[in-house]
């Protein structure tokens, strides 16, 4: 009777779980994260993930939370009060995001908005589109023959300026670039700096994905290439030696139907 006491009055508290949805292939969700999904009453759904996952949420009430690089967005405030408003309600509410929630995803910020608000807080992890890109073009991200490891870094930081690219390139490891398709010359440009053109680069756009695209080249090449590609967003750009280890690597891509694989 006591532990029965003990579950309904958690229940009655209402819960947030940040929801990893990973780079789109709903087969690389984990159990936890089915299970999550099985038992939410409240979805808040993001807009790059796929939009299939809510089959495996028959009972939640989905509410689309877009947002989306360079288009109108919902706010994060406003994100930020839903959840609020639900968990406080009582609800399982379950905040899905792409990739994993943890990376780039602001979930620090929901994080510190709910737990001030008293609401308790879940994490699924999942996996982030950096390493579904890798997995797609069969490479370590830490090779040890190329380099002592990896470097996760968003081309946009948040008063709108750059990265300090000229540190980065200094690491020597493996960069893996998100959201930057937007400004891939102004990167490019900025790395080649500090880099030799011939570093080998990489672009997956939609990584997992029945549309997924390659595109296999060098750091001279990079934004070129991607322009007359045509790729764009969702696209991770990787840049680093370990990117010679892909299959079929060439330095000058050819053009390719989407799906397949640009530059070999």
């Amino acid at each position: 009777m006591h532990d029965e006491h003990a579950i309904r009055s958690r229940r009655s508290e209402g819960e947030v779980i940040l929801l990893s949805a990973g780079p789109g292939d709903l087969e690389l969700l984990t159990l936890k994260a089915a299970k999550a999904l099985a038992m939410a009453e409240v979805l808040l759904l993001d807009e790059l993930v796929n939009p299939r996952i809510v089959e495996l949420a028959p009972h939640a009430r989905v509410i689309r939370v877009g947002k989306r690089g360079g288009c109108r967005s919902t706010p994060q405030a406003f994100i930020c009060r839903l959840m609020r408003r639900y968990a406080l309600q009582g609800a399982r509410v379950v905040r899905v995001k792409g990739g994993d929630a943890l990376l780039f995803g602001r979930a620090g910020e929901e994080i510190a908005f709910l737990r001030q608000a008293g609401i308790r807080v879940g994490i699924v992890n999942g996996i982030s589109a950096g390493f579904a890109a890798a997995a797609s073009l069969r490479i370590s991200l830490t090779h040890r023959d190329h380099c002592h490891g990896i470097t996760f870094v968003t081309a946009h930081t948040r008063d709108h300026g750059e990265p300090d690219w000229a540190a980065l390139a200094a690491t020597g490891t493996t960069l893996a670039i998100y959201m930057g398709m937007g400004r891939i010359e102004s990167t490019a440009g900025a790395l080649l700096r500090h880099l030799p053109a011939t570093t080998p680069a990489a672009i997956v756009q939609s990584a997992s994905q029945p549309e997924e695209t390659q595109l296999l080249t060098t750091l001279g090449r990079l934004a070129a290439d991607a322009q007359r590609s045509g790729l764009g967003s969702p696209g991770v750009i990787l840049v680093g030696a370990v990117l010679a280890e892909a299959s079929a690597f060439a330095p000058l891509p050819m053009s390719m139907p989407a799906g397949a694989r640009v530059g070999g």
